[in-house]
């Protein structure tokens, strides 16, 4: 049988609004679903909006967020080269997918709306009915997307996202352009999310959510559950 391939379509914005600090993509939201597909024998490739080296978040890194996951992601060459040398979003083409994946971090919340390239990636996947799996702010990628009768495309559709309660906790709710529950509410979204910080997974066909960076475990498992079941 041959190998599913996995695109991982990850930020490229690094910084936190006006907040001064830096930003990008959760470390572990990488890192866990790489090993898992990689267990898996599915083929990866990991692009960026802009490509190159992709910014991670430095708040991942620190001890308190470090997993298994991230420390092994740190010492692996392999990983790194994919990281440092990111394919670019221009340069991607959905027929070479079997499915999408979409990591978070606080980066997504300014580079995966209001851009069209990505929204046409995206929008091909749901043509095709590929396997979409998007987790914390990186389901802001779905905000853009709009139906063949020009209505948002998560109107109608479970899910979930990063919460409100949980950027208040972080202490970003002022710092994001949007909160992104609000949002996807406002779009018809049937929203809803599990306590803070903890794992919580939504599944509506052939797309799959996941709340935050504690969820990409269970959120990766769904995914390959989903390409095993249509083999």
């Amino acid at each position: 049988m041959n190998k599913k391939k996995v695109l991982f379509v990850i930020t490229s914005h690094d910084s936190l609004g006006d907040s001064g600090l830096k930003t990008g993509v959760w470390l572990d939201e990488v890192a866990t679903p790489y090993y898992l597909f990689k267990d898996a024998g599915t083929e990866m490739t990991l692009a960026s909006i802009r490509g190159g080296k992709v910014p991670v978040d430095p708040a991942s890194e620190l001890p308190e967020w470090e997993t298994e996951a991230t420390i092994e992601f740190k010492n692996d060459a392999d990983a790194m080269v994919l990281m440092d040398e990111s394919l670019k979003l221009d340069d991607l083409m959905s027929d070479d997918y079997d499915l999408v994946y979409f990591p978070g971090g606080h980066g997504p919340m300014w580079d995966f709306v209001n851009n069209p390239a990505l929204t046409t990636l995206l929008n091909e996947f749901v043509a095709k009915n590929k396997v979409i799996g998007a987790l914390c702010h990186g389901v802001a990628v779905l905000v853009d997307s709009r139906d063949e009768n020009n209505q948002p495309f998560v109107k109608g559709k479970k899910l979930t996202a990063f919460s409100n309660s949980e950027e208040i906790a972080v202490g970003a709710q002022t710092v994001v352009p949007f909160l992104l529950e609000s949002k996807l509410k406002e779009l018809g979204a049937i929203y809803s999310q599990g306590d803070n910080f903890t794992p919580f997974v939504v599944a509506d066909g052939n797309l799959v959510t996941g709340q935050n960076p504690a969820s990409s475990a269970r959120l990766t498992k769904e995914m390959l559950n989903l390409i095993t079941d249509t083999k």
